[in-house]
């Protein structure tokens, strides 16, 4: 029966459906690997780890999650060095964080779903204050939240960065992840070359799009080499900054079409926006100025309170809010992609199927419903309860969650 107190589907408008598609709760190919249902949890950055190793909240948060359905649960944020945290509480890659990375991914898989982790640098969105280390980016910038100069990387940080990608891929087999996914969005480091807005270099790593391409493409092509086909590869790439004169769709296309011909990825999840720059623009929806203000330090809590709506903008949100742009890049390949962008019910997964999407990608409204997947299975016209507040972007600091649900989503999943 249907929940009076549940909305049912969305009023949002969307594209026609014009042909039969896959099921999205069939299995699918994705890589390597085969997926029970074609539902991703996107990465979101779980607030959960200490000193940079796995709790039982964070396997907790993923359990919760593949008990609900999912196909497969994206572990965030996996920093391939410890300069590219953005936060020195994280993970990034050694061996004392194996251990508990192995017993993540057995109790994900003990409850059917695949799991997948999202590796990457941080760049000029790494705190060098946590980390107590210079945040490295293409050229020298200005960070408005950290109050810091990131440093301009020199060729020998590229090229320890590219191996350490490849590093991150071969231990990923080893703690047992299926998947991993290359942050290439949001202006972390990879995103940040790919920006005009952000890349001032003069040499080959500058300028033209093909130069700035070329760390993209050097931590795929290396990643791949690494780890052949024993891990899938997906890439959450940018097709707008979200700011002028930054990395726009004109270039995303080529940049896909790209890492398609040199075969690095098995699919490619389209974002869009900015950390570093313009950071509501990928969420859409309310930007909580006074949520932020409340967890910030001085003077970061100052600085939210005076010009905050200048840099957390809010923009309006309708479901399925990235098809547009990702139609494009659909159109210019024939990878299979990951849909991401205002997925909340089973209307718009068979939309995304009918474009031409293989997988869709889930997060806000997971967090709000972990097990709103099977709730969809079993009644296709379950809407979300997720409103899009966004409030729970301002939970990061202390274990993400709906701030509207009665129990955090890492909260008793051993129970």
């Amino acid at each position: 029966m249907n929940d009076p107190t549940r909305p049912q589907g969305s009023d949002s408008p969307r594209p026609p459906a014009t042909a039969l598609k896959p099921d999205v709760f069939a299995p699918a190919k994705l890589g390597p690997i085969t997926l029970r249902n074609r539902t991703v949890k996107a990465a979101t950055y779980e607030g959960l780890t200490k000193d940079g190793q796995v709790t039982d909240a964070l396997i907790d948060f993923h359990v919760r999650h593949a008990r609900g359905g999912v196909g497969m649960t994206t572990v965030a944020y996996c920093a391939v060095a410890p300069e590219g945290r953005t936060d020195r509480r994280q993970i990034h890659w050694r061996d004392e964080a194996m251990p508990g990375l192995r017993k993540l991914t057995d109790a994900v898989h003990a409850e059917g779903a695949a799991v997948q982790a999202q590796i990457g640098h941080a760049g000029p969105v790494a705190n060098p204050k946590s980390n107590r280390l210079p945040a490295l980016a293409p050229s020298r910038h200005f960070h408005l939240t950290t109050q810091t100069f990131t440093q301009a990387a020199t060729l020998a940080d590229i090229e320890r960065v590219v191996e350490a990608h490849a590093k991150a891929g071969r231990m990923a087999i080893e703690a047992g992840f299926d998947s991993i996914e290359i942050h290439m969005g949001h202006n972390y480091l990879t995103s940040s070359f790919l920006s005009p807005k952000v890349n001032h270099r003069k040499d080959g790593y500058g300028g033209s799009l093909e130069n700035r391409a070329r760390l993209a493409r050097e931590i795929g092509r290396a990643v791949r080499d690494a780890v052949g086909d024993r891990i899938a590869i997906t890439a959450k790439l940018n097709m707008d900054d979200g700011v002028p004169g930054g990395f726009w769709i004109d270039e995303a296309i080529q940049v896909a079409r790209w890492l398609e011909a040199d075969g690095s990825v098995d699919a490619l999840q389209m974002t869009a926006g900015s950390s570093l720059l313009n950071p509501m623009y990928l969420f859409k929806g309310d930007a909580p100025l006074r949520e932020f203000a409340a967890v910030m330090k001085q003077p970061t809590k100052l600085g939210i309170k005076l010009i905050g709506k200048h840099f957390l903008k809010s923009y309006p949100y309708q479901d399925l809010y990235l098809l547009k742009d990702a139609r494009q890049i659909r159109a210019a390949v024939k990878l299979p992609m990951i849909l991401l962008g205002g997925v909340t019910d089973r209307a718009g997964m068979d939309t995304a199927m009918a474009e031409g999407f293989q997988f869709v990608a889930m997060a806000r409204a997971l967090l709000r419903e972990p097990d709103l997947i099977n709730r969809i299975k079993d009644d296709p016209a379950t809407g979300s309860l997720c409103i899009h507040c966004n409030k729970c972007m301002t939970a990061i600091y202390g274990g993400t969650h709906c701030v509207l649900s009665t129990e955090p989503a890492w909260g008793s999943a051993s129970a």
